[in-house]
């Protein structure tokens, strides 16, 4: 069974396992870490965690695609794409736990 949680939830959880921090100091802390992992991902940098892993982008360069319904050769656009890499400690983790489960 597949478990997702949003932001807010994420916050509600980091609040009440830090006793001395209010939902609003803690709403504050993960948009401000938000902001500024966005902000060095989008000037093409990196955000690395040692332990929980790293944030790059990845390029991917502008190429002739194709309409699949109609044929025609379209030009896709060059971009970059978001990628995350698991660092080891998580990776052992999440190993873990899916092969006792």
């Amino acid at each position: 069974m597949q478990q997702a949680i949003n932001k807010s939830e994420f916050i509600s959880n980091l609040s009440t396992n830090c006793d001395n921090l209010t939902d609003t100091v803690v709403d504050d802390a993960v948009r401000e870490i938000l902001n500024l992992m966005t902000h060095t991902l989008a000037n093409d940098g990196r955000v690395e965690v040692r332990g929980f892993g790293s944030f790059c982008l990845h390029h991917r360069h502008a190429r002739m695609g194709r309409n699949p319904k109609t044929g025609e050769s379209v030009p896709v656009p060059a971009k970059a794409i978001p990628h995350f890499k698991p660092g080891k400690a998580l990776r052992e983790a999440v190993n873990d736990t899916v092969m006792r489960g």
